[in-house]
Parts: structure tokens; C-alpha cells; sequence
């Protein structure tokens, strides 16, 4: 399902940056959809990203789990800069596999890996950003995404109701992310790797 490949085309966090704002300088954005709208989001996600990646703090309990991981993990993420939710997500995910060496964090572009994206959706739906966790035997121990579970139910819960402007609604989306600050994908991510660690030890046995 994930193979070496899919690893070895992946891109890290600052190449991914670089990218961004390449594509951001040159009025482009990822993926074969080159419209005015998704470049638009792409400019305004730059920001959104840069905003998380300086903002997030990652809390003493998040840091003490990560510090337990010994064994090498990928982190491999399906992504497009025109994403709003991978703009503010992301950067999180970054700043927690910067701080132990065996977490390698490697993103990947939806619309150019559909064999990956089909294979991991979200109620039928091709949600990002989408982070797979694979040991060194690329065995598939778990998945987060594409928000954090709060943040998730309280946006189909709006979305759902019959009067819910969209624009405003997707306003309303960044700012909750702004408040959260990252901390709920923090604890989520600490629940996960705890499972995914006890999993990855079972398989080796």
C-alpha cells in the first residue's frame, strides 16, 4: 500500500516551504487545477502556515512522548498548498517530528499519488491533509486526519445546518485553528502514538 517509492518522493517540511513560496511568487499552486480561486487560497495559506509554524508551542507532555519513540517512523502526509486545514496542520506536525530524529516527516501531493489518497479516505472522501504513520518495514500502523476531532465535529455539525454561509463558515474554521494554537492535534497525536508504538512492538514480535 505504501511503498519505498512513495517514500523517497516525498519532500521535508522546508522544502515544502520553499515550494509554497515559489508557487506563491509565481501565481501557481500544487496540483493540475491552476485556477484563480485555488491560487488565491495558496497566497492566503502561506501566511496561514508561516502563522502556525511561528505560533505553535509544543507542550512539555507532547515532548516527553515523542522522546520515548526509539524506533525510526514516517510521518508521510498527502497535501496541497491550496488547503487550508494543511496549512494550519502541518506546521504542528513539523515542529513534533523536528524533535526526535527518528520521526522523518516527508509530504506528498494528493492529486499526484491517487493510488495513496484512494486508499486512506475519509468518509468516502478525499480529505487532507491525511498523515500515515509507517514503520521501518513500511508496515502501516495508523492514521490522523484531516482535523483535529473537535475542530472536525464542530465544522459538519455547521456545515450540515440549512443557513450555513460557506464562506463565512471556512472564516470561522481558521480562526477556531488560530484559537486551538495546534494543541488539540498535539493530544490526539500523543493517543496515537502511543497505540501506534504498542502495535509496532507487537509486529516485531
Amino acid at each position: 500500500m505504501i511503498t519505498q517509492q512513495h517514500i523517497d518522493k516525498g519532500i521535508s517540511f522546508e522544502a515544502y516551504h520553499q515550494l509554497y513560496q515559489e508557487q506563491v511568487a509565481n501565481g501557481q499552486t500544487s496540483g493540475l487545477d491552476q485556477s484563480e480561486g485555488l491560487i488565491a487560497y495558496t497566497k492566503l495559506n502561506f501566511s496561514r502556515l508561516k502563522r502556525s509554524y511561528k505560533t505553535t508551542e509544543i507542550a512539555n507532555e507532547t515532548k516527553a512522548m515523542l522522546e520515548k519513540i526509539s524506533t525510526p517512523l514516517t510521518w508521510l502526509v498527502l497535501t496541497e498548498t491550496w488547503c487550508g486545514d494543511a496549512a494550519q496542520n502541518i506546521p504542528v506536525l513539523a515542529k513534533m517530528a523536528e524533535l526526535n530524529p527518528a520521526i522523518s516527516l516527508k509530504l506528498i501531493f494528493r492529486d499526484e499519488n491517487p493510488e495513496v489518497m484512494d486508499n486512506f479516505l475519509t468518509n468516502g472522501s478525499k480529505s487532507i491533509p491525511k498523515l500515515i504513520c509507517v514503520n521501518e518495514n513500511l508496515e502501516v500502523l495508523g492514521t490522523w486526519g484531516p482535523r483535529p476531532a473537535a475542530i472536525q465535529s464542530w465544522f459538519v455539525e455547521e456545515k450540515n445546518k440549512p443557513t450555513t454561509d460557506m464562506d463565512q463558515l471556512k472564516i470561522d474554521l481558521q480562526q477556531k485553528y488560530n484559537a486551538d494554537k495546534g494543541l488539540s492535534l498535539q493530544s490526539e497525536l500523543m493517543e496515537l502514538l502511543q497505540q501506534w508504538q504498542s502495535k509496532k512492538m507487537t509486529t516485531a514480535v
